[in-house]
C-alpha cells in the first residue's frame, strides 16, 4: 500500500504504508494514483507529475540525476557521484532519504560491479529487485544472496 502526499500542487512524499485517514481526493492525487497503477501494470515507463521533494541542494542534485535514468536502465552510485561531483557514499545517503521513491527512481542505483547496494524502501532489496524486474532491468537477475551493502 502506498500513500502519496500533495502540497501546493506538487507531490512531496510517497510512503510505503497506507494511512487510516483518507485525504480529500484532488486531481493531482488522482493522476498520481493513475500513473502508479499504470507503472505497476507495465504500461507507463516515465512519470509526469509535478514533484517538490524537500531536501538540501546536494540531495536535490542527486534526485534530479536519478530522474534522468531511463526505465529499465541502472547507474552506479559512483556514476551518479561523478555526475554531481560528490563521493559515492554521499549519493547513497541521498538515495536513502529520497522522499518520493518509485517516482524518483532510487531503485535504479546499483553498487559498483552491479551488486544491488541497499534500498531503504519497505521490503529492502527484495522490493528493489521487484521494481527492477518490473522495468526489465538487467540487475533483476541478480542473486539476492550475493548482495553487498554500501
Amino acid at each position: 500500500m502506498l500513500t502519496v502526499t500533495e502540497q501546493d500542487g506538487a507531490i512531496i512524499r510517497l510512503r510505503w504504508r497506507g494511512t487510516t485517514a483518507t485525504p480529500a481526493p484532488t486531481p493531482l492525487l488522482a493522476e498520481a494514483a493513475r500513473q502508479l497503477a499504470a507503472y505497476f501494470g507495465k504500461s507507463l515507463k516515465d512519470f509526469d507529475l509535478p514533484l517538490r521533494p524537500a531536501g538540501s541542494p546536494f540531495q536535490q542534485a542527486v534526485w534530479l540525476a536519478m530522474r534522468r535514468i531511463p526505465s529499465g536502465a541502472t547507474r552506479s552510485y559512483g556514476a551518479i557521484a561523478a555526475e554531481v561531483g560528490a563521493p559515492a557514499r554521499a549519493v547513497g545517503g541521498a538515495c536513502g532519504t529520497n522522499p518520493i521513491p518509485i517516482i524518483i527512481p532510487c531503485h535504479r542505483i546499483l553498487a559498483t560491479g552491479g551488486s544491488l547496494g541497499g534500498y531503504s524502501g519497505q521490503g529492502g532489496n527484495e522490493t528493489k529487485l521487484f521494481l527492477l524486474a518490473l522495468e526489465g532491468a538487467a540487475a533483476a537477475d541478480a542473486d539476492p544472496r550475493q548482495m553487498r551493502l554500501l
